[in-house]
């Protein structure tokens, strides 16, 4: 077996070894603002708990109490999460992926939360590396950094703002980030079945999930019906709770008074940029997958 690394690898893994240490930097300085309740980004919003609150109360509800999981309020017999709970405004599968953290206390919960998400970025570059790897090597190096460390250093919050936040709150974002990476990655390697259901997994913030239909298309170019089969199929079986008329009803009220309002926060960079250098870098594949631009005919010799 030959074990010996190219140098190209080599320099992936020294890059990727450095980001994430760097990331491990704003991820320490940001722990202590998980446990502080606070105006959270917006200077005038009231004090509320970290934005992990509303998944952790929503997944709670999933289990005991559906029909209240978008509702703004607090009910007897619920987990008590001081001073008042954020409100749910993703797609309710979402809350099967963070169920398995209701076997901890809030406090601890977020505390896992962040670590889990934490470990997933070694994956994510390899998804990065994996996907661009016909490219130039420096070109999945500066996506791995957007990704991974998305820099801007601020006195007091770390290396990035975006992760100061990601972190601080106990956010999604890299859970989603990650989960669209995996379904590209599984395009890129023909499977487009797993690739659906990971790419319906990461659809629970649907503005991230919609602007990634090109990139999803594009790595599924060679068997896209059916990877579209499979993604549309998971994302109604795993929403399918949806069906519940109480449940629609207050996740309708809440899209049209809470969602559609709710602004890009710093945290929000971490899919949002990425998707889009993604998108920019891979224009060529895009277009060949929509069939805008025509693939270059072989010719045989003789």
């Amino acid at each position: 077996m030959n074990l010996k690394l190219t140098t190209p690898k080599k320099v992936f893994i020294i890059a990727v070894t450095v980001v994430i240490a760097l990331n491990l930097y704003t991820l320490i300085v940001a722990y202590p603002q998980t446990h502080t309740p606070s105006h959270g980004i917006t200077a005038d919003a009231p004090i509320l708990a970290k934005d992990f609150s509303a998944y952790y109360m929503g997944a709670w509800r999933l289990w005991n109490d559906p029909n209240h999981i978008y509702v703004n309020s607090t009910f007897t017999g619920e987990p008590v999460i001081k001073p008042y709970p954020e409100i749910y405004k993703y797609l309710p599968s979402f809350l099967l992926i963070v169920s398995p953290f209701l076997t901890l206390s809030y406090q601890q919960a977020l505390t896992a939360f962040d670590i889990v998400q934490f470990l997933l970025l070694p994956f994510m570059a390899y998804f990065i590396y994996k996907i661009e790897s016909d490219k130039p090597i420096w070109v999945a190096l500066i996506i791995i950094v957007i990704a991974l460390l998305m820099p801007y250093p601020t006195p007091g919050q770390g290396l990035s703002l975006s992760y100061y936040w990601q972190w601080g709150e106990g956010q999604a974002k890299v859970f989603i980030t990650f989960l669209l990476l995996l379904s590209f990655y599984l395009g890129w390697r023909g499977k487009p079945v797993l690739s659906g259901i990971a790419f319906a997994f990461g659809f629970f913030d649907p503005r991230f999930g919609l602007l990634a239909i090109p990139l999803f298309i594009s790595y599924n170019r060679n068997n896209i019906r059916l990877a579209s089969v499979s993604a549309v199929g998971s994302l109604l079986l795993s929403n399918a709770m949806l069906l519940l008329p109480g449940m629609r009803t207050s996740f309708v009220t809440m899209v049209f008074s809470q969602a559609v309002t709710t602004p890009i926060f710093y945290y929000s960079l971490i899919p949002l940029v990425t998707l889009s250098v993604l998108i920019a870098v891979n224009f060529k594949e895009e277009g060949r997958a929509f069939g805008l631009i025509k693939t270059p005919k072989t010719t045989k010799t003789t």
